[in-house]
């Protein structure tokens, strides 16, 4: 007989991208509680066998599957996280359990876009869950094909000895539990349980009736098939199997970890948001009408410029390897060029467009693509192509509508190297004046380009809301609609339409009627644009004289300069930590030092700018800084505590904010302050690196409650307050912003966070210190009046929300927002605190400007 291997390498079962487990946005998962291995972003939607073996396990819901190996290893295959509550609907299996599979043979299809938008997030998790048969285990990176690449190499335990009969052991069986788990004992609860049973010597096994599972093994727990109210009784045999008992009793009991108490299974994925109402009402049978999404807001009307490209076409054949190297080389290097003089001419949205562009150039999985198309003997223009042509066409084949869109902007970059290689010049494109423009699809470099003073809205029949075309039409102010009928392309140039973007809709041929209705429209929304813009220099002051600062929410110097020409009269928050985020190693002090004095020097003397230190953790965080794994990032290592673990990050950033101090009103702010002992700890730091030179004022964040409880004590160590309200809703209701179940119910206008938000504005006045609001509720109109009547001193908003901020305080009277916040402080829920100011905001329009006075 042939000895057992002693290694074995386990299959892709999905094509994509693989993700360590440590960016798993689900604890048992990151933290390797259900075993060890990798995770796949999927690009196919058929899962694969990743080895031949038995199918030990098929959950109900048909999410997840084990294979047992010949050699006795549990390979665990858990598509999406919490796909559980979806009760197998977009699952279809292909095998049944206790089936034997060959390597590579199907398992179970999966609808990605169904998936995608019901569940937090497709990374399907490839674990070896019984981890004492393995002694190594070595993990692939990049792309991976499925059934072809080997993800992971893993080297088999020796073979335990076989010892003597056991002496006899004590035994203890626990009383019924009945499961309180509303999907049963799924994926994290059975690691929960299994993470806790391996605490113990005894032998523990899970009883339901005559089934048995054995609680120190996830896939033996899930094969068990528990629903919710299940009874399960807990069996243990050996010398601690009372105490073993007794604590897998109580764990079951509470939920093993799930806090949620079995009841009705709530409806998978967050709640559809109600289609934005089209700006020019038409029938929906018309046939001049072509449909769409909404991709910008507003509306045009203009003529059709259908936008056509000439194919440009390559040699296969190279001239040898090292000439068409130096050719590549030198086209790679001219399109770094081109991208980095028109990211200079940008700001704001475009400009960290086009700086991932300059970031796709250098993707060394890109380059090596096309270098390889070289060793084989292709030319520089063909091995590009097809290297870019197939790096997009990945992306393409993603679940993930939002990394989809992003092949994109591969084309858009390979297109542009592939004109330099061809000798092809790509101008900017041009139209007469009053086009709106008709493709298949813009690039976000043409679309950057684009004279908004002749295009007055784009349509493309590919493309989403959420690809960067679509980003930057917002950012121009161009109406825009993607996913368009194709019929679209066929329209001929100069042909008349209106363009909803609002509606997500084309008209060919509107009538007299429809463009009246349509230029009564634009005519509002322009002359309301053009007021605010018109005063958005001057100050934000009530109707009865009170004055209020607005500022802006940056993270570049071309964000403050346009900050300033938007009549922003502050920073209150500069994002230092947009510096640290996607690169490989932390900017060091001298590259800090003039992203921060640029943007003091923009600003200038008279204009305050608050910069907060490094905030990671949690939902932002670092490849060059590892963290330890924690069950709860949000409540681990986050904010001001990073900093603190790291105080030489810490002081390298304080020098080089230091270093603006003499080219603006410099604010230094610590994030996530939770204790007056981290403030003190910071502040220390901060005294030691600006002795003897220059000084700056002191903030803190306030985004947990300890902190707006405590303000009174903070207040006297501070100079100022700007309130997270992003984060301190969360904090305060126990309820992560990012989870698409909990979002719509996280309403910063909850009372809880409005009677947060007022004692810590009462007790920085009583101390003499101003507060600021840097949370997206600061430019929620409907919140605008409240946050006044609060007291709140100063509100930092997006840089395009600064007029219209401004423009809706002057049409606020103090006193009567005084008495409004009075009032909705006796309300009891944010369905009743929005309904009022809804009621409060009809009042408010401009018709009402002058009144309250």
């Amino acid at each position: 007989m042939s000895a057992m291997p002693r290694r074995i390498g386990l299959l892709a079962p999905l094509s994509g991208i693989l993700v360590p487990l440590e960016r798993v946005p689900d604890p048992v998962f990151a933290q390797r509680t259900v075993g060890d291995g990798v995770s796949i972003d999927p690009t196919s939607c058929d899962v694969l066998a990743p080895a031949a073996g038995l199918v030990t396990l098929l959950h109900r819901a048909a999410h997840a599957l084990a294979i047992t190996t010949d050699q006795g290893v549990e390979v665990l295959v858990h598509i999406g996280v919490d796909t559980v509550s979806l009760n197998g609907k977009g699952f279809t299996a292909r095998v049944s359990q206790g089936d034997r599979v060959a390597a590579g043979q199907p398992l179970i299809s999966f609808d990605a876009d169904l998936i995608a938008r019901s569940a937090p997030s497709l990374l399907t998790q490839v674990l070896v869950t019984n981890r004492e048969r393995i002694s190594g285990m070595t993990v692939a990176t990049g792309l991976v094909d499925a059934g072809r690449s080997v993800i992971l190499d893993v080297e088999l335990a020796a073979a335990a000895p076989v010892d003597g009969a056991p002496a006899t052991e004590a035994t203890a069986v626990s009383a019924d539990i009945r499961l309180p788990n509303r999907q049963g004992l799924h994926a994290r609860p059975a690691a929960v349980v299994a993470a806790a049973a391996k605490a113990f010597r005894a032998d523990i096994r899970l009883l339901r009736g005559a089934d048995a599972a054995n609680a120190k093994s996830v896939t033996s727990i899930l094969l068990l098939a528990t629903n919710p109210n299940d009874a399960i009784r807990v069996s243990a045999t050996g010398p601690d199997a009372a105490a073993a008992v007794s604590a897998l009793a109580e764990l079951l009991a509470c939920g093993s970890g799930e806090s949620e108490a079995a009841g009705p299974v709530p409806a998978a994925g967050p709640v559809p948001a109600a289609a934005a109402a089209p700006a020019i009402p038409a029938a929906a049978t018309d046939p001049r009408r072509l449909a769409g999404v909404s991709a910008s807001p507003g509306v045009a009307l203009g003529k059709v410029a259908q936008v056509r490209r000439t194919a440009i076409s390559v040699e296969e054949q190279g001239a040898g390897l090292e000439r068409e190297r130096a050719h590549l080389d030198a086209a790679l290097a001219r399109a770094r060029h081109e991208i980095s003089v028109q990211r200079a001419a940008n700001s704001g949205a475009a400009s960290r467009i086009l700086d991932a562009h300059l970031e796709l150039l250098a993707d060394p999985e890109l380059i090596d693509l096309a270098v390889a198309g070289l060793a084989r003997g292709r030319s520089a223009g063909y091995a590009w192509r097809e290297a870019y042509s197939s790096y997009a066409a990945r992306l393409e084949a993603l679940a993930s509508a939002l990394l989809r869109e992003r092949a994109g902007d591969v084309r858009d970059v390979g297109g542009r190297v592939l004109g330099l290689l061809a000798g092809v010049t790509t101008a900017p494109l041009e139209f007469v004046p009053g086009s709106i423009l008709i493709a298949d699809e813009l690039t976000p470099s043409e679309t950057a380009s684009l004279d908004a003073g002749a295009v007055l809205g784009l349509c493309t029949t590919g493309g989403g809301p959420t690809s960067h075309a679509a980003i930057l039409a917002r950012a121009l102010g161009l109406p825009a609609v993607c996913g368009v009928d194709r019929a679209a392309l066929e329209l001929e140039d100069g042909t008349a339409v209106l363009l909803d973007g609002t509606g997500g809709t084309l008209l060919k041929d509107p009538d007299e009627a429809e463009v009246a209705a349509a230029r009564a429209v634009m005519g509002r929304l322009a002359a309301q644009r053009q007021s605010e813009r018109a005063a958005a220099s001057e100050p934000a002051a009530t109707t009865d004289g009170h004055r209020i600062e607005i500022a802006a929410n940056i993270g570049t110097a071309e964000e403050a300069v346009a900050a300033v020409a938007h009549g922003g009269e502050a920073v209150g928050l500069l994002r230092s930590e947009l510096l640290f985020l996607d690169r490989d190693t932390a900017p060091d002090e001298r590259e800090q030092a003039e992203v921060y004095r640029a943007v003091a020097a923009a600003l200038g003397r008279g204009r305050r700018l608050v910069i907060r230190t490094l905030d990671v953790g949690g939902d932002k965080p670092l490849a060059y800084l590892p963290l330890p794994p924690e069950e709860n990032p949000f409540l681990g290592l986050r904010g001001i505590r990073v900093s603190l673990e790291r105080p030489d990050l810490l002081r390298s950033q304080l020098r080089a904010i230091l270093t603006a101090a003499a080219l603006s009103d410099v604010h230094v702010m610590f994030p996530m302050i939770a204790t007056l002992d981290e403030l003190r700890a910071a502040r220390r730091i901060l005294a030691e690196e600006q002795a003897g030179g220059a000084s700056v004022r002191v903030g803190v964040m306030i985004e947990v409650p300890s902190a707006a409880l405590t303000a009174e004590h903070l207040a006297r160590e501070v100079d100022f307050f700007s309130i997270g309200t992003n984060d301190l809703t969360q904090y305060t209701l126990a309820m992560d912003r990012g989870n698409p179940r909990l979002a719509p119910l996280a309403d910063a206008l909850h009372p809880a966070v409005l009677q947060l938000i007022s004692l810590t504005v009462e007790a920085a006045h009583r101390h003499g210190k101003w507060v600021g609001v840097c949370g997206g509720l600061a430019a929620e109109p409907l919140a605008v009046p409240v946050l006044l009547g609060i007291g709140v001193d100063e509100l930092s908003v997006p840089v395009p929300a600064i007029a219209a901020v401004k423009a809706l305080v002057r049409r606020l009277s103090l006193r009567h927002c005084r008495d409004l916040a009075r009032e909705v402080a006796g309300l009891s829920t944010a369905g009743e605190v929005r309904a009022r100011l809804a009621q409060f905001g009809k009042q408010a329009r401009p018709a009402a400007a002058g009144a309250g006075s």
